[in-house]
């Protein structure tokens, strides 16, 4: 006979339920625009009840704002995951700039814009885009201190370098979902790095004095 399997904790089943209602919430971001998203069809395509999705998220905006963050957090591990294998005396800014401009691309992005966009004329939303920049100002920092170590993040050359850099992926990535093409991306990205490397150096360099 086979094994009988353990039965799962509550805690377990309550992860398990939050999860599918996360993930279900950034499909519909994504496929139907915030408008479009509700509690409703939300709890459809989770497959869960009403009360579960009301039990653990009270209101779309919090439901929104915790599959944000849910799916920026998995996106930082694949980065990570994709830092710890690259080689260690390799180009580390030129990685890093790769790696930002990652960051705001694919449905983290696409769904992130929907509710910064909707935030405008929805007061009730604006705490969720301020956590959603909060961990995301985070989760930068943490990766700048992965890849360049924390001496280098005391210098302000240094800083304003990945400043930039951050704005300007981040600007690439608007461009490149109004257009609906990345031709020009990746030379603007090369230029870019040529252009900020001196400035990263120089961060780093004085910080190791």
């Amino acid at each position: 006979m086979a094994e009988a399997r353990p039965r799962r904790t509550q805690e377990e089943r309550s992860a398990h339920t939050r999860e599918l209602l996360l993930e279900a919430t950034i499909d519909c971001l994504i496929e139907l625009g915030y408008a479009g998203t509700t509690t409703t069809e939300i709890v459809k395509r989770a497959g869960v009840s009403r009360g579960a999705q009301v039990h653990h998220y009270p209101t779309k905006a919090k439901l929104v704002e915790d599959a944000i963050v849910h799916l920026a957090r998995k996106r930082r591990e694949e980065l990570r995951r994709e830092l710890e294998s690259a080689h260690a005396n390799g180009d580390r800014f030129g990685l890093a700039v790769e790696l930002l401009a990652r960051s705001f691309s694919g449905p983290l992005f696409a769904a992130a814009m929907e509710v910064v966009v909707a935030a405008r004329t929805d007061e009730a939303l604006r705490p969720a885009v301020r956590a959603i920049e909060s961990d995301a100002d985070r989760g930068i920092r943490e990766l700048c201190l992965e890849v360049f170590g924390p001496d280098a993040l005391k210098r302000r050359a240094f800083r304003d370098a990945i400043e930039m850099t951050i704005r300007l992926t981040a600007g690439i990535a608007m461009t490149h979902m109004m257009r609906g093409d990345g031709e020009g991306d990746a030379e603007l990205l090369a230029a870019w790095k040529r252009v900020a490397r001196p400035l990263v150096e120089e961060g780093r360099a004085r910080a190791r004095r």
